[in-house]
């Protein structure tokens, strides 16, 4: 049997660009793509923290150490500049995968600095 669960997060990313001419995409700093060991290409969600849009699309590569995120074509509509997002991948993992299994959480400030990094989320507290 194979289970989807959370391969990476980049979590409150700033929208830096949103390029409604733009083929769609999402362009991400290659440096945050690498460390979140998203790939180019590779299908994406973005959730909107600042409006609750939710969408898929892919990720491609900007400029390493621009800061870049930038939501293109027809997804630039549910995202603008300054907006804080979360940035999702997923993976189908068998059993035997999952006991071992620990996913990427990068942790992102307004400026799209990386605050922290993990491999969990904490249990939430009532």
């Amino acid at each position: 049997m194979q289970t989807l669960m959370l391969k990476a997060k980049l979590h409150r990313a700033c929208v830096t660009h949103a390029e409604l001419g733009y083929e769609g995409s999402c362009a991400i700093d290659s440096n945050l793509l690498d460390l979140a060991g998203i790939r180019e290409y590779e299908q994406i969600q973005i959730y909107n923290v600042s409006n609750g849009e939710r969408l898929t699309t892919y990720a491609i590569r900007a400029e390493a150490g621009s800061r870049v995120i930038s939501v293109n074509g027809a997804a630039a509509h549910k995202a603008e500049v300054g907006d804080r997002i979360i940035i999702c991948t997923y993976a189908s993992y068998s059993d035997a995968e999952l006991l071992n299994h620990k996913p990427k959480l990068v942790y992102l400030d307004e400026g799209n600095h990386v605050i922290r990094t993990a491999n969990a989320i904490p249990v939430q507290a009532a």
